[in-house]
């Protein structure tokens, strides 16, 4: 019979309705399904934005986000204390920069650290010291979990790491929707955080190229950020008033997309790209732009989505308007899509998470000291 272990999920906060959150929630989840204890450790507020499992504790250390220059040793302290009352035997940390802090923390604890990384390996979301702490994971984390095979290549490329980088994707974080969206309305979906990185802008100037030409049509943007001013801004400039929507946040994710009849990602740069997984298990026709590591793994132009460059707004318009304007294609990229989604299902992925953490243990003593590198 199979013993679950003693697991602690480690991310800054689980209150923001963000992807990284949303996943360690569901990857949590699933892994408390499976027999595990599973405890969550946020650096600041005990909030969610996400429902837990029944059996998951979740606590943080601190309820604001302090200045960590000043709270560094507490927190170190902290982390360790955690460890330490919970009998921790693994350690998920939910952020390379973490390890800045979980190394110090988890000194001589003899527990496996997995350094899971949302981002892609060219992108340090304006934190020089990302790259740093990527290098520290790499050399003393036992695995790095990221979420695509070519991010999994640049960081063997790049950084020749003595952990185990392993690529396991993002889930679909609700069951596979029994039937695909109806697609009998006249709307094309967007969702995402209102940030210059997912090119909303680009989207909205292609938009108005295509509401000229189907002023029926509209576009929904799911989404807040720091950009909601100057998208709302746009919006008027480009006289897309009544054409376009920015509702707020999709609490009920599931619900845009069954409304919607085609999805458009207007990304400059993804790590992964969760929310084409979202659309094509609900089978519609996806628009995207040529993203490194996200889009690019995930689909096949052509057969399940129509692909462009990224930052180009007239292919993007075209592209919107084939898939609007010729629904039997649509209608075939979206099954195509539906299909290919069913490799993301929660089960298949959380069984792949299971055999992570369920690995066999070393042999005494050898928990907490580098491994070797790889004969060359």
């Amino acid at each position: 019979m199979k013993v679950g272990r003693n697991i602690c999920f480690l991310t800054g906060t689980l209150n923001a309705m963000a992807g990284a959150e949303r996943m360690t929630a569901t990857v949590a989840n699933a892994l408390a399904e499976l027999g595990h204890t599973v405890t969550i450790l946020s650096l600041f507020d005990a909030g969610s934005c996400f429902a837990l499992h029944p059996s998951i504790h979740h606590e943080a250390l601190f309820a604001q986000r302090p200045s960590f220059k000043r709270a560094y040793l507490a927190t170190v302290a902290g982390i360790r204390r955690h460890c330490l009352v919970r009998n921790i035997d693994v350690l998920v940390q939910v952020d390379t920069m973490l390890a800045l802090f979980v190394l110090p923390a988890t000194i001589g604890l003899g527990m496996q650290h997995i350094a899971w990384e949302h981002c892609h390996f060219d992108q340090d979301l304006g934190k020089a010291a990302r790259r740093g702490a990527r290098r520290l994971a790499a050399r003393w984390c036992d695995q790095v979990v990221v979420l695509t095979e070519r991010d999994r290549q640049r960081w063997i490329e790049a950084l020749r790491p003595r952990s185990e980088v392993v690529c396991i994707p993002n889930p679909l974080p609700f069951p596979m929707p029994a039937i695909p969206a109806p697609r009998l309305g006249k709307q094309v979906l967007a969702m995402g955080r209102l940030v210059a990185a997912k090119g909303f802008d680009v989207l909205l100037r292609a938009w108005q190229r295509v509401s000229t030409q189907v002023p029926e049509w509209e576009l929904v943007i799911h989404g807040e950020g720091e950009e909601r001013d100057a998208l709302t801004a746009l919006v008027d400039q480009l006289g897309l008033g009544g054409r376009v929507r920015l509702p707020g946040i999709a609490h009920d994710a599931t619900l845009a997309y069954a409304q919607a009849s085609a999805f458009c990602l207007s990304s400059r740069y993804e790590g992964f790209g969760l929310v084409l997984i979202e659309a094509m298990a609900f089978g519609l026709p996806i628009v995207s732009t040529d993203c490194e590591t996200g889009p690019r793994e995930l689909l096949t132009p052509g057969q399940d989505a129509l692909v462009v460059p990224t930052d180009d707004a007239d292919a993007l318009a075209n592209a919107l308007l084939r898939v609007i304007r010729q629904p039997e294609e649509a209608s075939r990229l979206g099954a195509e899509a539906r299909q290919k989604a069913k490799a993301f299902a929660l089960d298949q992925v959380g069984r792949r998470w299971d055999a992570l953490v369920s690995a066999p243990s070393e042999a005494p003593g050898t928990r907490g000291t580098p491994p070797s590198r790889p004969a060359t």
